[in-house]
């Protein structure tokens, strides 16, 4: 790695960490009272809001370490500014279901973009590195981005979108009868399944990055 990889590396590295204790500052902002007047209705939110501060920090950190070099990409950056904007509206409203849904669907929208934006940096990586160690990591990463872009991405903003419908034209259940439970608790399992996901592929990576480094 060249000494301008490395600056642009730590850029990078850098404004993740902030963006994201800016996000974890307006999370812990709104929990205060939610928890320590046990408003239970909230927590999910409060776990789900957290687990997606752990998503976007580490999934960032790993795509950081694997495809970031010169030069500076400003429209990757913009978009992590751009998400953090609504993670932190978003954490402004775990007391308000359907303003918590509508807002992850926007931000389910944006990291959809970001997906597909980066697609074109992991092939810019790829055609500059043509050694074998280093097409193998990252067909390996392309083959996880483009899941994203195909499946999870997808079903994640249509989630979001569905449960804000839903919450909309049914407010009786899921408003007055406690419904919103329902739809919270699986964003939740499934955001800690998807941060599983992302650990073990990181765990695949390490020694296909060792090699490429050797």
């Amino acid at each position: 790695m060249t000494e301008r990889d490395s600056l642009v590396l730590n850029i990078e590295l850098t404004l993740i960490s902030i963006i994201q204790g800016v996000a974890l500052y307006f999370l812990v902002e709104s929990s205060r009272v939610p928890i320590v007047e046990r408003h239970y209705a909230a927590w999910p939110y409060i776990a789900g809001g957290l687990v997606i501060i752990l998503l976007f920090w580490s999934r960032s950190i790993i795509h950081g370490l694997t495809v970031i070099r010169w030069p500076l990409e400003f429209g990757h950056n913009f978009l992590y500014v751009a998400l953090t904007l609504v993670e932190c509206v978003a954490f402004t409203q775990v007391g308000n279901p359907k303003n918590w849904f509508a807002l992850n669907s926007v931000y389910a929208a944006l990291i959809w973009l970001l997906f597909v934006w980066d697609l074109r940096l992991i092939r810019r990586r790829a055609g500059e590195d043509r050694s074998p160690a280093g097409q193998q990591l990252y067909a390996v990463v392309q083959k996880d981005q483009l899941r994203n872009i195909r499946f999870l991405m997808p079903a994640a903003l249509g989630f979001t979108l569905g449960a804000t419908l839903l919450i909309h034209y049914f407010p009786g259940f899921f408003l007055e009868r406690g419904g919103h439970w329902y739809p919270a608790l699986f964003q939740l399992a499934a955001a800690l399944a998807y941060l599983a996901h992302s650990l073990r592929f990181y765990e695949r990576l390490k020694p296909l990055q060792d090699k490429v480094i050797a």
